[in-house]
């Protein structure tokens, strides 16, 4: 099974990827890890990443998931994936499709996190373009990640069985 937790900055996709990767008994990846420099640093700067910029970096993901699945290991990938055509690359063409998982959080909430919040590279100010740029999934399981994280894997898990 391959899941992908899925939302903007700030819903939670880490930190509900790793605990239900957790639950799971599965790997975890955080797909931050695979930025490249340059997008880092654009990032740090307040500059929102263009579909060219993400190119390159959803394409090692959609290798990633292809790889497990071809050696039919689970993982949960926490992915911002915030496009339907993210999404499509990271399904890929062959096998099974990738179960999304939607942290769906107001953008008041989502304020508050980021005001506590030390990133690495994520510059709070980008999270309006991360809504505009979103678009709502029609297939994916979605989970209100304003409640607790518990609740939040909780639901997941219940979704999922």
């Amino acid at each position: 099974m391959i899941i992908v937790v899925m939302g903007v900055s700030g819903s939670g996709k880490t930190s509900v990827g790793k605990r239900l990767a957790q639950r799971l008994l599965c790997d975890f990846i955080d797909a931050d890890d695979f930025h490249s420099a340059d997008n880092k640093a654009k990032m740090h700067s307040g500059i929102p990443l263009t579909d060219e910029d993400r190119q390159p970096w959803l394409q090692s993901l959609a290798e990633l998931i292809s790889a497990h699945r071809q050696a039919g290991t689970s993982l949960v990938l926490a992915c911002s994936a915030l496009k339907e055509a993210y999404r499509q690359i990271l399904a890929g063409t062959e096998g099974s499709k990738p179960i999304f998982v939607f942290l769906k959080v107001s953008p008041a909430i989502l304020e508050k996190r980021l005001a506590h919040r030390r990133h690495e590279f994520m510059n709070p100010s980008l999270l309006k373009s991360q809504f505009q740029t979103l678009e709502e999934p029609h297939n994916a399981i979605v989970v209100d990640a304003g409640q607790s994280l518990n609740a939040t894997v909780k639901d997941i898990m219940e979704a999922l069985d």
